[in-house]
């Protein structure tokens, strides 16, 4: 008579054994993505160089030019700097969402990829370890802009008894925009094709938000298609919940398409992901590299 197979499910030794794997690879996944990140000595410094650029460079060629009218959330009259740091906060996590997009392009063409999605784990976890550690990464390269940012004079109201927002808001933003990164990795076959990615999607992405003006300006302007593309555009969304985050106020319904965009995405980066169709697919009718 044999013995009859016990099920996760079933026992709970093996449920917590379950869940002691699944804490462990994301030990693991996230702890290899920091080590990468101290190792690379320039990463730090490109991701701050954008930022800082803005900030130093144009942001005093704008202050006397630009100016930005008392409305939400600002109480009083406010300088460019001040209106552009959440937006340049923005910068450092698309970019980082975007290139965790390139290395996950690169683990799948080594190989390091295929690997990790055989491990015996659900595919939607070992995904989100990876867009969890790219959270951690995005959110160290903000809190050095944020230091550095200080340093030059610029006024952000970080500390104080909205942090929690303002953290919350980081965080549900680097997901949405390290789940928009892990999407694209599912079609962007090579690494050579990623310029294409920076032309058609980060760029159109940042300049047409609300993270270096405010819509405002860009319905008085009269550029009324920008205007519409910005209204519904994430990352504006994304941005104004961190901008309203600092200042305590309410950010209406950023929140809810923030959040709703990191799900949509996420989801239909594990459907891509599935070895039945995307690149598990395409390496077996051999289109491409796993």
């Amino acid at each position: 008579m044999t013995a009859p197979t016990l099920t996760p499910a079933a026992d709970p030794a093996l449920r917590h054994t379950g869940w002691r794997h699944a804490l462990l690879a994301l030990q693991a996944i996230t702890g290899r993505e920091l080590f990468k990140f101290s190792r690379q000595y320039g990463r730090l410094l490109s991701a701050l160089v954008r930022p800082l650029l803005w900030l130093v460079v144009f942001a005093a060629g704008f202050r006397n030019v630009f100016g930005v009218s008392v409305v939400e959330p600002y109480d009083t009259y406010i300088t460019y700097d001040e209106y552009i740091a959440p937006g340049l906060i923005g910068m450092v996590l698309l970019f980082n969402g975007m290139q965790s997009s390139l290395a996950m392009v690169y683990d799948r063409e080594m190989g390091l990829m295929r690997l990790l999605l055989t491990a015996p784990l659900p595919r939607w976890w070992v995904l989100a370890c990876k867009l969890i550690a790219t959270t951690v990464l995005s959110l160290i390269q903000v809190l050095a802009f944020v230091i550095v940012a200080a340093l030059l004079g610029t006024q952000l109201p970080v500390l104080g008894t909205q942090s929690a927002h303002v953290l919350l808001a980081l965080v549900s933003a680097a997901l949405m925009l390290g789940a928009i990164g892990l999407l694209l990795s599912v079609h962007i076959k090579q690494l050579e094709n990623f310029a294409g990615t920076m032309n058609f999607v980060i760029f159109p992405m940042y300049f047409i938000s609300t993270a270096l003006y405010p819509l405002w300006k860009l319905q008085e302007s009269g550029a009324e298609w920008v205007y519409q593309l910005a209204r519904f555009n994430p990352f504006s969304l994304a941005i104004e919940w961190i901008r309203f985050a600092l200042y305590g106020k309410d950010p209406g319904f950023a929140p809810w398409v923030v959040l709703g965009t990191l799900l949509l995405c996420f989801g239909l980066a594990c459907w891509g992901y599935d070895p039945q169709r995307g690149f598990g697919a395409l390496n077996k009718r051999g289109g491409g590299p796993a």
